[in-house]
């Protein structure tokens, strides 16, 4: 037999062993495109726009299909009724998180985001507790955030109308509050430790957003013996985690268990109070883990869609006029907006909706992955198989919102110029695994852009037209491409 006859054969087999493989012992999984060996679906999948392929799959096989990223079945869940029907009328049965390899390597299913069963019930509830016992939702993280937002007004005026890169200025204002609940401390904005943390937090961002990265949660393997910008990602990464531990051992040597400072004090504390206790969940290495949590959530996410949003607003610079006299006219020139003042805001409040629902922050979620075997629309989904939910595909419903793909703050407006609720706004996910933070960041958003927009004029360095929105990264989250613009006092 000729050896091109042999591989011909061999790789029949392989075809055949693997169409075997997915259809028995493997429940009723929803249809999808046919997988080769070993690679799965991965030629038929655009790594660098992963959403685009999906909507390609959800016109072919439906709202619920299955894919293969490498060997292992994935769940894709394309539509808001799909994804509304399995987060939060299945939320129980989808709410454990499914596999990341590049992130699962360095956080081990410690933390809040990355973790599973009691363990991270037991840490979200505590997490939530105490941030609320530390002010958020409430009037004293407001007041905070307000006097973030003057700082960053005077880092702004620094700038004296020239021409600046707003990315670090926004992470700080952003990180800052964050670091007022953990660390109950802020950091000046020139802090070069501060300032580099942030930069290698904004490195990995964009590196875990890269098609890389991708292709390494597809084959696993890559991470140990190949070359490449998931090392750089660990090593920033190991850096980041020294900065905590420094900060940990401080609060170990100063902790008073009868007056917790912030949130690292109340976890020393519960830490102590378990000791007795045979499973312990309040360890060290979960307490890195969850301060990684909180402030790549807190930071990025946040300090991102503000720089996103003074980036439309350059595009449509009549939306910023329309937002800057809804400010004058309900708060004025000199009284630092607040929260109240929302409700009296309807095309402010509606212009940040749209920001977040038009740059698809998190397009893919982050993947869930179901806790039991179970029945879905007549498939079978065995237990521990990984589930998508796009996002993208909800907050770019068509019959929600229509022209999904043009930016336009009417998309949550009504005819009369009131704010309209939609249930198909899910930037935070939804469910069990909703961000925690969701209240938080709502409240930042409109605080500092507000602020901002109240005391500057924003000024692009090209016409409009000629601004590009178009994002450089659509991985775990959207990273949009580098500008500057002007901010010039009013």
């Amino acid at each position: 037999m000729d050896p091109v006859t042999v591989l011909v054969l061999s790789l029949s087999f392989l075809l055949l062993l693997s169409l075997w493989r997915q259809s028995s012992g493997r429940g009723k999984l929803p249809p999808g495109p046919t997988p080769l060996p070993f690679i799965g679906n991965f030629l038929q999948i655009d790594m660098k726009n992963i959403q685009q392929s999906f909507t390609k799959f959800s016109k072919v096989y439906g709202p619920v299909f299955t894919v293969y990223f490498g060997q292992k079945p994935t769940v894709v869940l394309h539509g808001y009724e799909a994804v509304k029907e399995a987060l939060i009328d299945h939320g129980e049965e989808f709410s454990g998180r499914g596999k990341l390899p590049a992130l699962d390597k360095v956080f081990n299913g410690f933390g809040i985001i990355f973790n599973n069963g009691n363990t991270w019930k037991d840490l979200r509830r505590f997490s939530l507790t105490t941030l609320r016992n530390l002010g958020m939702g409430k009037r004293s993280i407001e007041d905070h955030i307000q006097g973030e937002a003057q700082c960053l007004v005077e880092e702004l005026r620094k700038t004296n109308d020239s021409p600046c890169d707003p990315t670090f200025i926004l992470a700080c204002a952003a990180c800052n509050v964050i670091c007022s609940i953990v660390f109950q401390n802020r950091f000046d904005y020139k802090d070069k430790d501060f300032l580099n943390l942030l930069k290698k937090m904004d490195e990995n961002t964009k590196i875990l957003s890269s098609p890389w990265i991708q292709v390494c949660n597809t084959f696993p393997a890559l991470l140990d013996y190949c070359p490449g910008s998931h090392n750089i990602f660990y090593k920033n990464h190991t850096c980041v985690e020294s900065y905590f531990l420094e900060i940990i051992k401080e609060h170990e040597e100063s902790l008073d268990v009868t007056n917790p400072r912030d949130l690292i004090d109340y976890y020393l504390i519960k830490g102590r109070q378990e000791n007795c206790k045979q499973e312990l969940k309040y360890t060290l290495q979960n307490l890195l883990v969850v301060l990684s949590d909180l402030f790549g959530a807190g930071t990025e996410t946040t300090s991102t869609t503000l720089r996103y949003a003074l980036l439309l607003l350059l595009k449509h610079p009549h939306v910023a006029a329309k937002v800057q006299e809804e400010i004058y006219h309900v708060v004025g020139r000199d009284r630092s907006p607040c929260m109240q003042d929302r409700r009296h805001m309807p095309y402010t409040n509606a212009t940040i909706h749209e920001v977040q629902r038009f740059i698809d922050i998190v397009p893919n979620s982050i993947p869930h992955a179901v806790t039991c075997d179970v029945k879905f629309r007549n498939y079978l989904i065995p237990k521990g198989t990984t589930v998508i939910a796009s996002l993208s595909s909800v907050l770019h419903d068509s019959k929600e919102f229509p022209n999904p793909e043009m930016f336009d703050p009417g998309h949550f407006l009504d005819g009369n110029g009131n704010f309209k609720k939609s249930d198909y706004f899910m930037p935070f996910s939804a469910g069990k695994r909703i961000c925690a933070g969701e209240g938080l960041a709502q409240m930042e958003l409109f605080l500092f852009l507000t602020t901002i927009l109240q005391k500057f004029k924003l000024k692009s360095l090209v016409p409009p037209k000629d601004i590009n929105i178009t994002p450089v990264a659509r991985g775990l989250v959207t990273v949009p491409p580098p500008f500057q613009l002007c901010f010039i006092p009013v």
